[in-house]
């Protein structure tokens, strides 16, 4: 039987399974209290997460200020990787952001990350700049990328 897989709003209830991904994922991952803070305190979030058989998969945050989104974290659990399940993730974003009247998105990628910049480039997303030693963990410097919605 094929398993259903469902992307929702996030709930204060979903940030456990959200932060196993997260913590996963990144090498400088937020802390659960963030995503708390998100959920319940910053106007201008919109979390979004995807569940296999009821289990948290990936999740997308996005925040939205004045026509303009920005990607905060998107990110699969990595048992889950390679089924094109960041694309639909992405995909979902995409429409989100399109549905409630966002004019752009955008994102930081790391420059070496080559496989999401393949899927942001998939979505139409372009290079926007380089972030100069954006990321704490190594210094690495962040790829912009934006997309006209």
């Amino acid at each position: 039987m094929e398993s259903m897989i469902d992307i929702t709003k996030m709930t204060v209830h979903d940030i456990e399974g959200v932060h196993e991904v997260e913590m996963l994922s990144f090498a400088t991952p937020w802390t659960k209290d963030a995503f708390y803070y998100e959920l319940t305190n910053n106007p201008y979030a919109h979390y979004f997460v995807m569940k296999e058989d009821n289990r948290v998969i990936g999740y997308c945050g996005i925040w939205v200020v004045m026509g303009e989104a920005q990607i905060t974290n998107i990110a699969i659990h990595p048992s889950c990787r390679g089924r094109k399940l960041g694309d639909i993730l992405m995909g979902n974003a995409i429409q989100y952001c399109r549905m409630i009247g966002a004019i752009s998105l955008s994102l930081e990628v790391r420059v070496s990350n080559i496989v999401a910049q393949n899927l942001y480039r998939k979505h139409g997303f372009q290079n926007g700049g380089i972030r100069k030693k954006y990321y704490v963990d190594n210094s690495e410097d962040a790829l912009v990328m934006w997309v006209s919605l």
